[in-house]
């Protein structure tokens, strides 16, 4: 199944049902009209979504439209909790996790601001799921029940400062695990994230070999302590696959100083775009794509 969330002028925003194709959708009005609240009734209501989906695929329902990525906002616009957890970092015995904002994500193709190119503004490719509910103590293999949606995410930071957060930004189209099919292997997405850089593709990258903690793993590294609600949000942080290309500047420039003492690859500055998007086994896109451009702030927040 395949979900998007349209804007409506509300926070929340109105859920669709998405074709496989991503051509068509069709509200889902009749069953949850936010992704939240079919998160918070899964059992009951995914089903029916279920078989919304099937009758959109099948070309059977009379009021489907087209399916337009720019009025999207992020499948869950906001989110109890927002966790990064770096899974491809190298030489840890655990993960190592980072909660961020989530009270406003940026869709797919909202733009980036910040206020000055001196912050040092990098974009992060990865890909995210979002969770059912979360026992405390559950272990990996348990934790990988709760797994509910995926995205691909991208993570704008600001290097240069102390508090390096900027924006996080969500596909346009979250999709069950099954919609992977083969490629959903162990809580790993065994495919190739390609990142475009200003219409110049800078990586091509595994996601799947180089993933040092599964989301089985990362979920159940949250919930050691204390268990958590449908709608958390967990990133695997920038895709690390330097063979390939790179997902990250900041990662780039990491590596370029291990190579040299100086970073070849600049900072982002204004009017820079990050293309994000990733295609299955059969070529067909997945979740849509994560276009956006890097801004100054509006005047009027200034």
């Amino acid at each position: 199944m395949k979900l998007a969330t349209y804007q409506d002028g509300s926070r929340d925003g109105q859920l669709l049902v998405v074709s496989r194709d991503l051509s068509q959708a069709h509200y889902a009005t009749a069953h949850a009209t936010r992704l939240q609240q079919l998160l918070d009734d899964w059992g009951f209501l995914s089903p029916q979504l279920e078989d919304l989906y099937l009758k959109l695929n099948q070309g059977r329902l009379r009021h489907a439209f087209n399916f337009e990525p720019s009025r999207c906002m992020a499948p869950l616009p906001r989110a109890y909790q927002f966790v990064t957890g770096a899974a491809y970092e190298r030489g840890l015995l655990e993960p190592r996790l980072e909660r961020r904002g989530s009270d406003d994500f940026l869709g797919a193709t909202d733009p980036a601001r910040c206020a000055s190119e001196a912050m040092g503004v990098s974009f992060e490719a990865g890909i995210a799921i979002i969770s059912g509910d979360v026992t405390v103590g559950v272990n990996p293999a348990q934790a990988l029940d709760t797994v509910r949606l995926l995205m691909l995410a991208n993570d704008w930071r600001l290097q240069n400062l102390q508090q390096a957060e900027l924006a996080t930004a969500f596909s346009p189209v979250a999709v069950t695990p099954d919609e992977l099919g083969a490629a959903w292997q162990g809580g790993r997405v065994e495919l190739n994230l390609k990142a475009t850089f200003n219409g110049k593709q800078v990586g091509l990258c595994e996601t799947g070999s180089g993933m040092t903690f599964h989301f089985g793993q990362l979920i159940a590294q949250l919930a050691r302590t204390r268990g958590f609600r449908a709608g958390t949000i967990i990133s695997s942080g920038a895709v690390s696959d330097p063979v390939h290309g790179y997902c990250s500047i900041a990662d780039q420039r990491a590596l370029e100083t291990r190579i040299d003492v100086n970073a070849v690859t600049p900072w982002m500055k204004f009017g820079d775009s990050i293309r994000i998007e990733m295609k299955g086994r059969d070529g067909g896109k997945l979740f849509g794509t994560i276009d956006q451009d890097l801004l100054p702030l509006l005047e009027s927040a200034q």
